[in-house]
């Protein structure tokens, strides 16, 4: 591709470029005037310059006004401030490069906000488990009291939370970094299922959830990575155990519907307000329900999980409509992606 000149390049005021170029524009005019006629008239050539430059003046400062303010927003923003925002009155090219600007720091601005939720959020989910771990310790070291088994179960508990936060948080950089390879393998629906659920109930009897599990689903194949849809459902499941009441029932119940799997936890909690049913799926989000939740990290990961095998889970409503609890619907294609 040929490269061609940009003599003006080393010009570092786009007015004075604009100048020279409408001073190149009438000497040509001039030359060419001069030629054709033989002469000039002083006084209009004097005049037509000076009627020029004012002309310039006058309306390149509506010009370069925006890249002005982008310039100083620019600056702003290497120092932390991204509220400052470029005036996109213009419809040429400039224009669109100040609302391109007000998106880019809009974005960076939304970023910020969200790194810095993210350090404070991971501090305090970090500090509760560390805090309790330390304490049993320490009165273990200083011989307040002794490693009896139920001290050492509550430091293994607090360890093992650890653990979880950890694994989570390592989820969510390979979801920010979009790095992943999900697993493709057929999975009979109602064996899968019931393997989670086995899980799940040995779980909530070791928290000391009195629940019941049932699973009613057909005999099909879902094409998916079992690892983690495993993780998905094993992690609405304990969230169904730890909201529901004392010898309540959570029923997984599962269906065709056309070309999808559709797949419906429900508890007997106290359920989810429709206003809040979007933002659980945030990041260090439990919702309005019983305190005791886990790390607000489960179903933002469960949300990537299912997107990711081109699925959909939502919070819906309850069937039949004054049912009590939780419904959480997941919906998986039943065909494997086109390669």
């Amino acid at each position: 591709m040929i490269s061609l000149p940009r003599p003006l390049d080393p010009v570092r005021s786009i007015k004075i470029k604009i100048g020279l170029v409408l001073l190149g524009a009438l000497v040509a005019a001039m030359t060419y005037f001069r030629i054709g006629i033989g002469w000039l008239p002083p006084w209009t050539t004097v005049t037509a310059f000076v009627v020029a430059l004012g002309a310039l003046q006058l309306l390149a400062r509506g010009l370069t006004s925006p890249l002005r303010e982008m310039t100083a927003a620019a600056k702003a923003m290497a120092q932390g401030d991204y509220t400052r925002r470029v005036r996109a009155t213009s419809r040429d090219e400039v224009g669109e490069l100040a609302v391109a600007f007000n998106m880019m720091a809009a974005d960076l601005a939304a970023a910020d906000r969200q790194r810095r939720e993210l350090i404070a959020n991971v501090s305090h989910e970090l500090r509760t488990p560390i805090t309790a771990l330390q304490g049993v310790l320490e009165n273990i070291v200083d011989g307040v009291a002794e490693a009896e088994p139920q001290m050492m179960k509550t430091a293994l508990a607090q360890t093992e939370r650890l653990g979880r936060l950890v694994a989570e948080l390592l989820d969510l950089s390979r979801v920010d970094a979009g790095v992943l390879t999900l697993g493709q393998e057929p999975i009979r629906v109602r064996p899968f299922l019931d393997d989670v659920i086995d899980e799940a109930r040995v779980n909530a009897e070791g928290a000391g959830h009195d629940v019941t599990f049932t699973v009613r689903a057909p005999d099909l194949t879902v094409p998916g990575d079992r690892a983690r849809l495993h993780q998905v459902f094993a992690n609405l499941l304990d969230n169904a155990a730890r909201h529901s009441p004392s010898g309540g029932i959570v029923r997984v119940t599962a269906a065709s519907d056309g070309d999808r799997l559709l797949v419906v936890v429900a508890d007997e909690g106290e359920g989810i307000p429709a206003a809040d049913r979007e933002r659980v799926f945030e990041r260090f989000t439990r919702g309005e329900r019983a305190t005791g939740g886990g790390t607000g990290l489960g179903l933002a990961i469960a949300r990537w999980v299912v997107q990711l095998h081109r699925g959909t889970i939502a919070i819906t409503d309850p069937a039949p409509a004054r049912a009590p609890g939780c419904h959480v619907q997941v919906t998986l294609p039943l065909t494997p992606p086109a390669v």
